[in-house]
């Protein structure tokens, strides 16, 4: 028994192939919107790849890309075969070549369902790469005369800044690494020399953060410098000066950032994928209605349409059963009567009883 069958007038039949031509030209448009939005990930990740590890986040933006170009594709030539469908002597063109494409656009519209869930996944990965990768440029903030390292301590004073964040986790992450270099050190000052010898690593270590974690709403001048020390600074008591610095670490800001962008992505392109599997329906409709029409021979006549010609169950066990002929046939193929260099004509002509050949009496 077909599934979702439905009756279609050749008026029907007419209608529907316009309709699917404009929908495929829409769907054009829909792809083109997916490459801009694979683009628009892809140059965002990019802008801060300095402060992320070595992580396969690319995969979702590349996958977008890759996908709306195929859109592109696949939706122009369907839209030349629906146009081409409204009539029936031009669908002869395009018969053989209906099952396939409406295959490739099934596929096409799992790839994009795929990327809506990774879209929507990523964000574990997301903030490994985040944790690891800020918790480097922070180590690095110094090296500002290293090759490769010198801008890092601008691009982490413009994060802070711009996202109101400080450290990877909070401000006390700046306490457990040096981010002064040696060279803006004064060795000459017994206190910088006592406090690099009672490290172990020889680091130069303070209860002390960069400039670009002070909260410019603070009521009073930022101090960033004995920051736990409250009898160093006037009517001063860190626990309480909620506004000296911004209180929230940079992992959760970019975090946020970045999960707000691909919530709004994965949601455009579910979206998408909705539209792209109704288009689908309505192209696999047109095929078989028309092909009903093809074999009644009278191209005015109603016909049926359907999405499948067997119930699901029937479809599924058919495919398995030649899926497991082929296999069978493989075998053999590759047996063949023990001989592999007998071909099938040897084996029909012979027969299995004369596959070998009798042996002959012995003349006395």
């Amino acid at each position: 028994m077909a599934v979702l069958k439905v009756k279609f007038t050749k008026n029907n039949r007419d209608r529907l192939a316009q309709v699917l031509w404009i929908l495929n030209w829409v769907s054009v448009v829909s792809g083109v919107v997916l490459f801009s939005l694979g683009l628009f990930l892809k140059v965002e990740i990019n802008k801060r790849w300095e402060l992320m590890a070595e992580r396969d986040i690319h995969s979702v933006p590349n996958m977008l890309i890759a996908t709306g170009l195929v859109a592109c594709g696949i939706n122009f030539l369907g839209g030349k075969i629906c146009y081409d469908c409204a009539d029936t002597t031009k669908f002869l063109r395009w018969k053989v070549l209906m099952l396939p494409y409406i295959m490739c656009t099934f596929f096409f519209t799992f790839c994009v369902l795929a990327g809506a869930l990774m879209c929507y996944g990523m964000r574990g990965e997301l903030e490994e790469a985040l944790d690891q990768g800020l918790h480097n440029a922070m180590r690095y903030y110094k090296d500002t005369d290293t090759p490769g390292r010198c801008f890092l301590k601008r691009t982490v004073d413009l994060l802070q800044i711009q996202f109101h964040c400080c450290g990877n986790s909070n401000y006390r992450d700046w306490f457990q690494i040096q981010w002064i270099s040696n060279r803006f050190l004064d060795m000459s000052n017994r206190e910088v020399v006592g406090r690099l010898r009672s490290n172990v690593e020889g680091k130069y270590l303070m209860d002390g953060v960069p400039f670009s974690c002070c909260n410019f709403n603070s009521p009073r001048p930022c101090i960033q410098h004995q920051i736990t020390n409250n009898s160093a600074h006037f009517n001063y008591e860190h626990q309480t000066e909620d506004l000296n610095l911004w209180s929230s670490g940079c992992r959760q800001a970019l975090l946020e950032h970045y999960s707000s962008i691909m919530q709004s992505i994965g949601f455009t392109v579910l979206i998408i994928w909705l539209f792209e599997l109704w288009v689908l329906t309505g192209v696999r409709y047109l095929q078989t209605s028309l092909e009903n029409v093809l074999r009644q021979g009278d191209p005015d006549s109603e016909s049926d349409g359907w999405l499948l010609e067997n119930s699901f169950v029937e479809t599924a066990r058919s495919n398995f059963n030649i899926i497991k002929s082929l296999g069978k046939c493989n075998q053999i193929d590759t047996a063949n009567n023990g001989d592999p260099n007998m071909d099938v004509s040897s084996r029909a002509h012979y027969g299995p009883e004369n596959v070998l050949p009798k042996q002959l009496p012995l003349a006395s």
